[in-house]
């Protein structure tokens, strides 16, 4: 069993487990909690799932630095945005009111064009052009079908011609075999 330093006591790392918000930081201090209460480092990574040499970790840390070495390291080690910046997305928004330079509609390539000509970049991927689009607004879309009396007359004209009218002649009614069901039977009246 290794020490724990006493900078909280055990009802304290209890509640402190039971009432974190983080569930990383909340099973760090679990770990804590528990070596406090006298397990030992094996049993201790059995409950929590953690590895020895883990736990082994997080008690140095708790011991060396207090409770604050407990939080979740993880949450503070992303950067900040570069490509969606306020400005950019201002620029983005801006020339989302043309229309793109070769007609049709906005895509996450296009926006992620109009994203590195103004970031100066070779290229940037399509996915920060959608990531742009998310962050303005916009949402996935497609045109509405043609409608098919949109057509001129001379593609009205040629679509008749290539489809095959049905002729207007009467066709005969398909002749029905007589029933062999049942004996002829006459119709005149006896």
């Amino acid at each position: 069993m290794r020490r724990v330093a006493d900078h909280l006591d055990i009802p304290e790392l209890e509640r402190r487990f039971r009432t974190c918000p983080d569930p990383v930081e909340a099973r760090h201090v679990q770990v804590i909690w528990l070596l406090a209460q006298g397990h030992t480092v094996e049993a201790t990574s059995k409950v929590t799932a953690f590895g020895t040499r883990w736990v082994e970790q997080l008690l140095e840390r708790y011991n060396a630095s207090g409770p604050d070495a407990l939080a979740n390291g993880r949450r503070h080690n992303g950067l900040k945005p570069s490509l969606l910046t306020a400005e950019v997305l201002e620029v983005v928004r801006l020339r989302l009111a043309e229309p793109p330079p070769d007609g049709g509609l906005w895509s996450s390539r296009k926006v992620a064009d109009v994203m590195a000509a103004h970031l100066g970049l070779e290229r940037v991927l399509p996915q920060r052009g959608w990531e742009a689009l998310k962050a303005l607004g916009w949402s996935l879309q497609r045109p509405r079908p043609r409608n098919p009396k949109s057509a001129t007359a001379e593609e009205a004209a040629a679509f008749k011609k290539s489809w095959r009218t049905p002729s207007r002649r009467k066709r005969p009614p398909i002749p029905a075999s007589p029933s062999r069901c049942s004996a002829p039977t006459s119709t005149a009246s006896a």
